[in-house]
């Protein structure tokens, strides 16, 4: 309805605030008293012709959480009136809580803009979010949850939240677990570059080793907040696919802060989103800022030994009634799995591993028992947890944890440690370059403590210093290279060195070596916002390789390290352990990595796998080949030799000489090695002998076929397939011996095994071999055309394998079958 007395042009301008105004009401504003909206529009009028139309361009989401605001609300102000007039009379206006904030906005273009009252109002008046674009700072403050859904069995959850802006995820919360009222108390900071995107807020109830199963989600929509304000905030979640269904809410906290200075930007401590339209030096000190804020995460602060004993009274799961239980385990990012014991409801694993603890409490180790199902998915046995900030450290403990939601048990060794010589700094503040700690370093592994902590070799000092010429991985023609070094399970990075194929890092990293054989991983990647890192290059360095205090060049190799990629990288390393130590760790389990790729099918593996067997087996038959030629006197001079120095051995021969004949072995080849210089030759010239093979048969290979690349796999598998069976053959012979399947075969081995005792028995066993290598030696000059053999393997081979006597079996004849039908059903 029109206000009375309105103007043509008058009655224009109210319809247009009209229509703009009119999706901004709430219910509570819109269901007033027609005569009201009537004075309150008149006074809207007379106010709006003396100052501009306020353009409200916002537009706010019935999704939006409920905000309270009090005081007068947006538009331009008027210039005060003239001393002595009087300032109009300010119309009533009701205050309401509502889910839309044009509503509130539209009640505050009815205040006038002088009066008694103007100062206080203007100073208590909400600063909305404009519509322009700039730099702003969001402060989020997840506080907690009220009712939220159930999605465990226990009729509990184990939520976390997680925060997304245009599609990223900008921030993650802990998980709290079991407990549908959480109580987070976490905040985050995230740097704007325009409020036009919401952000999505999205529970999920966490289940180890399954998918986390959605518990609801909402919007917060960034252009609806006044600015420089802490504003309390309730989510309501919803499930899109079930709209009418109470997901439970969540309490947040939000103050929206427009960063209109660079001095600003540079006091943010906490930045978790990076937008692209930075400028270069900007991003790299929010790189270097963002490395200094992760640091925490990448040291741990101590060190969980994990011993996995047994289980007890396991759920069967398979139609046998037992199970071929397994046990994964996870604390934080770190995962491990144990072996497989089949068929069994109490099983004996008698595995040791270590984790290593990222929290000051430890945090809850999670831990899940699976039954192995080949072709189909793993059945699920139970599972429990360990909150490990209830046990005290440097102690072991020996844990019986029920499963929860099952029966059964496991039995655990647990002990946490203090980790000791893990950091990251710069070359400033390197420990071994400082005298006073590098005397106590060496102290601490010395002689006088050899047996002292014996699990403490050493520790490695890494310089990365820099990097050239390294491989273009990004579009611009540049990288964003950053550093990972890995040491067994110790895993630490650089900061990364945005559009550089030069980069300089300047970082020391200090590693606690356990073994003196582990082997210093170095990998450079290249980082990229929207998807996992480009793998750049990798080295692997033997700790025991190691020159101290030498800053090296290293060539960059590819994943499988086996050749040349583009790049070099330059470390110093220094190394200081204590032998002995060292010595005794070499005799004990090394350590399992518990994070490692799983394997793939790859006929080129395949194919190297099957070459290496074949070279081993070719070494024993060359050797083989010699001994047999000095039987054969094809060189009279070495048959010769040979024999007079079987006979002395034998003659003379004492246990002793078996580990100084091993002792001579090394020796003689310390001594080749030395004269040659390396020993790494024959093994380049045999990678590179393989390598152009491989482009020899590639080459070879282009203009043939599918079918000839297929007959090659064949050749492959039918050369494994043939070695399998005549291993798999003898081992069934002997067996078959021993079974009496041919009674005649085991009579003949009780006549010679009777024999055998008797000689062994009356004879020496000096004297014995003597008649055996006379024997062979002047065979072939007895009768030069006789053929040589293996008397034994001559034996075995007439004894049947189990395919042989499956074949030679006879089948019974079936009753109440004629001759005639036999015939008829007799294969051909």
């Amino acid at each position: 309805m029109e206000p009375s007395g309105a103007s043509p042009p008058q009655t224009t301008i109210w319809r247009h605030l009209q229509a703009r105004a009119k999706p901004l009401l709430s219910p509570k504003l819109g269901s007033r008293d027609p005569e009201d909206k009537k004075d309150r529009g008149g006074g809207i009028f007379k106010k709006m012709k003396r100052r501009e139309l306020a353009v409200l361009d916002r537009v706010i989401s019935s999704s939006q959480p409920d905000l309270l605001f009090s005081g007068p609300g947006l538009g331009r102000e008027e210039p005060p009136p003239p001393h002595g007039s009087a300032a109009p009379q300010k119309p009533p206006v009701a205050h309401h809580k509502s889910s839309s904030l044009g509503a509130a906005c539209l009640e505050k273009l009815a205040e006038p803009p002088g009066g008694s009252g103007e100062a206080e109002s203007r100073d208590e008046q909400p600063r909305l979010a404009p519509p322009s674009s700039g730099m702003y700072k969001l402060d989020v403050e997840l506080k907690r949850g009220r009712n939220l859904a159930v999605r465990d069995r226990g009729g509990s959850s184990d939520p976390y939240v997680k925060f997304k802006l245009a599609g990223k995820e900008v921030f993650r919360s802990k998980t709290i677990h079991k407990n549908l009222n959480p109580v987070w108390e976490e905040r985050s900071t995230l740097v704007l570059d325009c409020l036009s995107d919401p952000l999505y807020v999205k529970v999920f109830d966490y289940d180890f080793g399954l998918q986390d199963d959605f518990m609801g989600s909402a919007y917060l929509h960034l252009e609806s907040l006044e600015q420089q304000r802490s504003i309390p905030v309730t989510l309501e979640l919803k499930d899109p696919q079930h709209p009418d269904q109470d997901l439970g809410s969540l309490d947040l906290s939000v103050t929206l802060t427009p960063k209109d200075s660079p001095v600003e930007e540079r006091r943010d401590s906490a930045t978790m989103l990076l937008r692209r339209s930075w400028k270069r030096s900007t991003k790299q000190q929010q790189s270097l800022r963002l490395s200094d804020l992760h640091r925490k995460s990448q040291l741990w602060r101590g060190i969980v030994s994990i011993a996995l004993i047994e289980g007890r009274n396991l759920i069967p799961m398979d139609p046998n009634g037992l199970s071929d239980p397994y046990v994964k385990f996870r604390l934080g990012p770190q995962k491990y799995r144990s072996k497989t014991v089949p068929k069994t409801l109490s099983p004996q694993w008698r595995e040791q591993f270590d984790l290593h603890m990222y929290e000051e409490n430890g945090g809850v180790l999670e831990i899940t028992v699976w039954d192995k199902d080949t072709g189909r998915r793993d059945d699920f046995l139970g599972r429990c947890q360990l909150d490990l900030s209830t046990l005290p450290k440097e102690r072991t403990h020996h844990l019986e944890l029920l499963l929860e939601e099952s029966r059964g048990l496991l039995v655990l060794l647990v002990t946490l440690t203090a980790s000791s010589h893990v950091s990251i700094a710069d070359l400033s503040l390197t420990p071994l370059d400082d005298p006073l700690e590098r005397r106590e370093v060496l102290a601490r592994y010395g002689a006088l403590r050899s047996f002292s902590n014996i699990k403490d070799v050493g520790i490695v000092q890494v310089k990365v210093m820099r990097a050239e010429g390294l491989m273009a991985a990004d579009v611009t023609g540049k990288s964003d290279p950053f550093c990972v070094l890995e040491l067994n399970n110790d895993r630490l990075q650089t900061p990364t060195v945005y559009k550089n194929l030069n980069p300089e890092w300047n970082k020391v990293f200090t590693f606690n070596v356990k073994d003196i054989h582990a082997v210093l991983e170095v990998t450079v990647f290249d980082e990229d916002r929207d998807r996992s890192a480009d793998f750049l290059g990798k080295v692997a360095i033997p700790l025991l390789h190691i020159r101290n205090g030498k800053q090296k060049s290293y060539e960059l190799k590819n994943k499988e390290l086996t050749g040349r990629t583009k790049g070099t990288i330059y470390l110093e390393i220094d190394l200081v352990y204590n032998t002995v130590k060292a010595a005794l760790r070499s005799v004990v389990p090394a350590e399992q990595k518990y994070i490692e790729e799983e394997p793939k099918v790859s006929k080129q593996l395949l194919q190297q796998n099957f070459n290496r067997v074949k070279r081993c087996i070719m070494v024993l038959i060359s050797y083989g080949a010699f001994i047999n030629s000095c039987f054969e006197w094809e060189s009279a001079q070495r048959s010769i030799i040979s024999f007079v120095l079987f006979v002395v051995v034998v003659w003379n021969f004492e246990v002793y000489m078996l580990p100084m004949a091993l002792l001579l072995l090394l020796v003689w080849n310390y001594v080749m090695s030395s004269i040659r210089g390396t020993t790494d030759t024959s093994l380049d010239a045999m990678f590179e002998w393989e390598d152009e093979e491989e482009d020899r048969e590639d080459k070879e290979a282009e203009p043939k076929g599918f079918m000839d690349k297929l007959y090659a796999i064949q050749d492959v598998f039918i050369s494994v397939q043939s070695a399998l069976d005549d291993v798999a053959s003898y081992g069934e012979r002997m067996k078959n011996t021993v079974n009496w399947t041919v009674p005649f075969l085991s009579w003949l081995a009780i006549v010679v095994l009777s024999s055998a005792t008797v000689l062994l028995y009356l004879v020496p066993l000096r004297y014995l071999l003597l008649a055996w290598g006379v024997n062979k030696f002047t065979k072939k000059l007895r009768d030069p055309y006789l053929i040589d053999n293996n008397e034994l393997l001559d034996f075995l081979s007439r004894v049947p394998s189990d395919v042989q006597v499956m074949q030679y079996r006879e089948l019974k004849t079936e009753s109440g079958q004629s001759p005639v039908k036999r015939r008829r059903t007799a294969p051909t």
